[in-house]
């Protein structure tokens, strides 16, 4: 693994023994150790902080943020391409741009608890900033570029495999896709017969109705959906049926 340490030096000051010490913390939690170390603070340390700690020569995340941004893009890109073989350009673009905007990088900051180690200025302390979601993603951001900077893709790589991928796997961002016109367009490459959508129960009281929905492929039961409206529980049912042809069709490949 190559380690890029050179290519960035940040010019941070030394920074108090109890910050450290949470850093040191950080560390453990993720089970990730850096080589250098000032990487990691300056992913952590807020503009404001910069400015009211002129004197000690402190960096913000500004410019790992614009790193981080890309090569999120890259990693998310290089796993949906993996996974998600009969998904059209368009489509993947509009998943990945689902993972990686603002409120996506925000829950996976609070899941890590990234707020509590944000370097802020007094002011933007007192005014809720650890909590602005802005901010929250802009750190998850700086992040993966300081570990890309620090130890390469590949650790990159690994980080989001615990964090981000598996909840692209369970669905947490299908409601970005359209999973019947994809299901209606794999039944029609290999003209399989027709599709049928059918709600099979309404639960719950009136106020907060839940639909189970079935897809049916000619007579076969392909998928089962549920959702807070019909549409909702046929998008989760078209997603089911995808993952039981693609089972279906791997297991006649093999």
């Amino acid at each position: 693994m190559t380690n890029r340490r050179h290519h960035h030096r940040p010019t941070n000051g030394t920074l108090p023994a109890a910050i450290r010490k949470k850093f040191e913390e950080l560390q453990t939690n993720l089970d990730i150790r850096f080589s250098n170390e000032s990487l990691l603070h300056n992913a952590f340390t807020h503009s404001s902080y910069v400015n009211e700690h002129r004197k000690k020569n402190f960096t913000d995340n500004e410019r790992l943020e614009f790193l981080g941004d890309a090569v999120l893009e890259l990693g998310v890109s290089r796993f949906l391409y993996a996974t998600e073989p009969t998904m059209t350009e368009g489509e993947l673009t509009k998943l990945r741009a689902a993972i990686v905007c603002e409120p996506s990088l925000e829950k996976f900051s609070n899941e890590l608890g990234f707020g509590q180690y944000i370097l802020l200025g007094k002011g933007e302390e007192q005014t809720g900033g650890r909590m602005r979601p802005a901010l929250l993603a802009d750190v998850f951001e700086a992040f993966v570029g300081a570990l890309y900077l620090d130890q390469g893709m590949e650790a990159v790589t690994s980080f989001l495999e615990k964090i981000v991928f598996p909840k692209i796997s369970v669905g947490a961002f299908s409601h970005m896709m359209d999973y019947k016109s994809r299901l209606q367009e794999i039944v029609q490459q290999t003209n399989s017969g027709s599709l049928h959508y059918e709600i099979i129960e309404e639960k719950g009281p009136a106020h907060a109705k839940k639909f189970v929905t079935v897809v049916r492929l000619g007579e076969e039961e392909m998928g089962t959906g549920i959702g807070k409206s019909k549409k909702e529980a046929e998008q989760e049912a078209a997603r089911h049926a995808i993952v039981k042809l693609e089972s279906q069709q791997a297991e006649r490949e093999s």
